[in-house]
């Protein structure tokens, strides 16, 4: 084994970030020991299920429609590196916020084929902002 399959496989096999990657129809392809740790589905639950599988019911539709159209143009309004920020669900139903960066897979002919997703569990700083937001409101109110 090379010396970047190694570090590939260590990053997918070790890494605590979740690690998913789908196919162009938004279908599972890989699941890795982070993202059964974060929403908690086994890989073999999760592989070949759409991406529905985390994604709140409320905001499927926009993200459907903007999943088709980066598969289609190869474009996506987030640049490369740009940290998105979403509320997702765990196999329990519970609603966590997730922090994630995605990269677009392609094919031998250059044609788009999917994408790879690292995620982290931010679900606790959100909370503690959000809570001292409403803290600063509240003092702000107070001190009119």
């Amino acid at each position: 084994m090379d010396i970047a399959a190694e570090v590939g496989d260590a990053l997918l096999k070790g890494a605590s970030d979740a690690i998913v990657a789908t196919d162009v129809e938004g279908r599972i392809t890989l699941w890795n020991p982070g993202a059964v740790r974060l929403f908690g589905f086994s890989a073999e639950e999760a592989i070949g299920q759409s991406l529905d599988l985390i994604i709140p019911e409320n905001l499927r539709a926009r993200h459907w429609a903007g999943f088709r159209h980066t598969m289609a143009t190869g474009t996506s309004r987030y640049g490369q590196g740009d940290l998105l920020s979403v509320p997702a669900l765990t196999r329990h139903g519970t609603r966590i916020s997730v922090e994630f960066t995605i990269v677009m897979l392609h094919d031998a002919a250059r044609k788009v084929a999917g994408t790879v997703a690292v995620m982290r569990d931010v679900t606790k700083r959100f909370e503690e902002l959000k809570e001292l937001r409403r803290r600063a409101a509240q003092q702000a109110g107070t001190s009119s």
